[in-house]
């Protein structure tokens, strides 16, 4: 192992020496210019605006016509509308513009509106505001004054969107600080080297490995290693999605699009735009559900539920799974294309039982965590204790390890960790056992042996159990499998 790359028992990311490291698919974006969709029945009024928006930077598209208006914001996100108030011929009244004001407000109540009309009065400009309009120009125009009305609107319309954005990340509870990747031992030496190389690049990743293995850091560390370091990266629990909620949560929705829709919701894909979404427990995603998943992977295109406008969304994807991803492939309940999308590069992460070398250095780095965060000195483990951990099978991997270290902590009276205060119990061997354990105890044990039975396939289990996705969820963050 190189040491310059991942120095001392204990690699925290953003290791210097790999980000200069070649940005192997780094792709580099400019922020895109300002979409304005100019509306006015005249076409040299429409070309005239067409070329003095253009030569300012703005992306144009025009329309004739309140029907060509709506249909323009029904297929396509615009971050701002000049529009005329009289279409028909020879009404100057502003009624058809006015009406079509309040039309757009229903659509999207957040995207700024200026009017513009050669029949302009006082009363019909207070008219326009009440129904929504953000300013009133009157015709002819003078250029200066437009372009710093359209200017100062569309900057507010992006500040409000970053701040409905950074409303909805917040809500997310995202772990912000950077992970502690602890390993030494043979095993881990090529998943090391394999996150070296793929951590400073844009491939999608599959990681895989049993339950509470350390998939999550892994993610957290390729993150953490990217060109998209700086940008946000979102994390769903793919598989604990239920089928009515898996379209809002990925893709978000408007307001009204069912019975609790009460606002505009922003989807995680949109959350993770320009960064990483990490999408944990793929392999449990319904089968028809993939598809959705599939569409947006291949072209980064996208619907909020409820709407027909088509958003475009840059993300890298990171996904993770601890169930045989080609056995379920083989047997139809996992998309052989959603697959190929995903594992561009796939890192299997071993067993905690096959890495034991690693044990006394994560034991001890959950030690001086724990010992921390409840004001406790201990300064280390007795003998028979670290002797149990070395034994123990840890069917629950490095997860299971951090919880029998924070007991520990909580239990421990002296000054060091005895083999008492972990709670180590061997693998029950049947029946006989059920008997002496806690009804806690049985229930772990239970929910260990049906995972165990179905290769981990949570829906599987679940059904099993008689249990939901999200209950067994629940009960195997619980107990740490």
């Amino acid at each position: 192992m190189d040491p310059e790359r991942f120095p001392g028992p204990v690699r925290r990311v953003g290791f210097e020496s790999l980000k200069a490291q070649p940005n192997l698919g780094m792709k580099t974006t400019n922020p895109a210019a300002a979409r304005v969709l100019v509306a006015d029945d005249q076409p040299d009024v429409r070309e005239a605006l067409r070329l003095l928006l253009k030569g300012e930077g703005y992306e144009i598209q025009t329309a004739a016509s309140p029907a060509e208006i709506l249909a323009a914001l029904e297929i396509r996100e615009f971050d701002i509308v000049l529009m005329d108030l009289n279409y028909a011929r020879d009404t100057t009244s502003g009624e058809e513009g006015l009406d079509l004001l309040t039309r757009i407000q229903t659509m999207d109540s957040g995207l700024p509106v200026v009017v513009m009309t050669a029949w302009g009065s006082v009363q019909l400009a207070v008219e326009a505001m009440r129904r929504g309009a953000r300013d009133f120009i009157p015709k002819p125009w003078e250029n200066a004054r437009l372009i710093a009305i359209l200017k100062t609107q569309v900057e507010l319309r992006r500040a409000l969107r970053r701040q409905v954005r950074l409303e909805a990340e917040n809500r997310l509870l995202r772990a912000d600080a950077l992970p502690t990747f602890i390993a030494e031992s043979a095993a881990m030496r090529p998943v090391l080297d394999l996150i070296a190389k793929i951590g400073p690049s844009d491939a999608n990743v599959l990681i895989t490995g049993d339950h509470g293995t350390g998939k999550e850091v892994v993610a957290k560390t390729l993150f953490a290693l990217s060109p998209r370091a700086n940008k946000p990266l979102v994390t769903v629990n793919a598989g604990g999605l239920s089928e009515g909620i898996f379209e809002s949560e990925l893709f978000g929705h408007v307001k009204g699009a069912f019975t609790d829709a009460k606002m505009d919701r922003v989807g995680r894909f949109e959350l993770a735009d320009g960064g990483t979404l990490f999408l944990d427990e793929i392999a449990n995603v319904p089968l028809n559900l993939q598809a959705k998943l599939l569409r947006v992977l291949e072209t980064g295109e996208m619907e909020r539920v409820g709407s027909s406008k088509t958003r475009r969304v840059d993300v890298r994807i990171l996904a993770a799974t601890n169930a045989d991803v080609n056995a379920e492939v083989s047997s139809g309940r996992f998309r052989q294309d959603l697959l190929f999308r995903l594992n561009t590069i796939e890192i299997m992460l071993p067993p905690l039982r096959e890495r034991r070398e690693d044990i006394p250095l994560l034991a001890n780095h959950f030690l001086r965590t724990y010992g921390q965060r409840y004001r406790k000195t201990l300064s280390g483990f007795e003998t028979a204790a670290m002797q149990a951990m070395m034994e123990h099978p840890w069917p629950g991997n490095v997860r299971e390890l951090d919880h029998s270290v924070e007991r520990a902590v909580l239990l421990a009276q002296g000054n060091q960790i005895r083999a008492s205060d972990l709670g180590l119990r061997p693998a029950a061997s049947g029946a006989s056992r059920l008997e002496e354990m806690s009804l806690e105890d049985v229930e772990r044990y239970l929910v260990q042996r049906t995972l165990s039975r179905f290769d981990g396939n949570v829906s599987q289990a679940a059904m099993a159990l008689g249990l939901s996705r999200s209950g067994l969820y629940r009960r195997m963050q619980k107990y740490g499998l």
